[in-house]
């Protein structure tokens, strides 16, 4: 005897739930159930769903169980995943943390360290391509590690963020302007010399590429300022990284600032940055970055730009041909004021990022 459709659908409810429907195989089960209701044989039905009279009866048992919706033929479960939620927790943790050398055994976490640490905690097996598509489900990737100065105090960076709008409140009264008057910038150096860097470049796996590299010292300075807001920057070469250079980097930077505005310029605790015999402009408030904490200063970012796009893998000649192409690539960023904003601009500095 043919399994009985359940009393509380019939034909005008099926037809309905299939002219809602978005799903085309949904659809046609609908119909050929609603024809059964509507007197018609399974055969009918069978024929009318362009299958067979035993997947008619698979269709009634889906409708009784769990009406309209068990229709829809749902995506396979798959294979079970072989890491749980407490193994990505755990292995998230494990990252965070870093590997302990005297336990682990490695001063970095390799993906085979990973697979190897995961069989060691909790007896899990898994392939060094599983883990890797894994890792990276999880958001994690391998990424150049930024430095940190080994004394760094603890908290100084966050403390320094938190207090930044106040002192540039304080910065604004004491020259009497709002503090929206007050210009955030940037100074920092940089020594380019023909002891110069080599940078990543692209190459068969397995070769290693080479690049040209000079055992000479001359060198010079680019001294450079940034205001990230604006795009504006403000730059010199100097032979000599002092408190006569950096008064004579102040004098450029007073005259790339914004008419009307005063320049709050955020600098490391360098001796010529902070010296009693520095001649700073009206026109600017230097700013003290904590002690040990380049990372707070973009123009770090700005140098380690210019080095790999435009003044490393050469062999400078003479000083004066270092001297050139200091000024050129400056001369280059300056003309990309988008650059200047892409590079420096911080979501801790006010008027930086809405």
């Amino acid at each position: 005897m043919p399994i009985p459709l359940r009393a509380d659908y019939d034909a005008a409810h099926l037809r309905a739930a299939a002219r809602a429907s978005k799903n085309a195989g949904q659809t046609r089960r609908l119909l050929a159930l609603a024809a059964i209701y509507d007197g018609a044989t399974r055969t009918e039905a069978a024929a009318i769903g362009v299958v067979t009279l035993q997947i008619v009866r698979d269709w009634v048992l889906k409708l009784n169980a769990h009406g309209p919706a068990g229709l829809i033929n749902l995506k396979s479960p798959g294979p079970a995943a072989i890491l749980a939620g407490e193994h990505r927790r755990a292995l998230a943790a494990a990252i965070e943390d870093g590997p302990i050398p005297a336990v682990h055994g490695v001063v970095r976490w390799r993906v085979i360290d990973l697979v190897q640490w995961l069989s060691d905690e909790f007896q899990v097996a898994v392939s060094k391509q599983t883990l890797s598509r894994e890792l990276r489900a999880m958001g994690y990737h391998r990424l150049t590690a930024r430095p940190r100065h080994h004394a760094q105090a603890a908290g100084a960076i966050e403390t320094f963020k938190k207090s930044l709008p106040a002192r540039l409140d304080a910065i604004g009264r004491a020259q009497g302007v709002d503090r929206s008057a007050v210009e955030v910038w940037f100074a920092d150096e940089a020594r380019v010399g023909q002891k110069n860097k080599i940078t990543r470049r692209w190459a068969k796996r397995g070769t290693r590429p080479s690049a040209p590299q000079d055992q000479r010292t001359a060198s010079t300075y680019i001294s450079g300022a940034i205001c990230p807001a604006t795009g504006a920057a403000a730059g010199l070469i100097l032979p000599r990284c002092n408190t006569e250079a950096m008064g004579l980097h102040l004098a450029e930077i007073a005259a790339h600032v914004t008419p009307g505005k005063h320049c709050a310029l955020l600098v490391d605790q360098a001796g010529w940055h902070m010296s009693e015999r520095l001649a700073v402009p009206k026109k600017i408030t230097i700013v003290p970055l904590p002690a040990k904490c380049p990372e707070l200063n973009p123009v770090e970012n700005v140098w380690q730009f210019m080095r790999n796009n435009w003044l490393s893998n050469r062999v400078f000649a003479s000083y004066n041909a270092i001297v050139d192409h200091c000024c050129d690539a400056w001369n280059r960023l300056t003309d990309q004021p988008w650059r200047v904003m892409s590079i420096g601009l911080r979501q801790w500095v006010p008027g930086h990022v809405p």
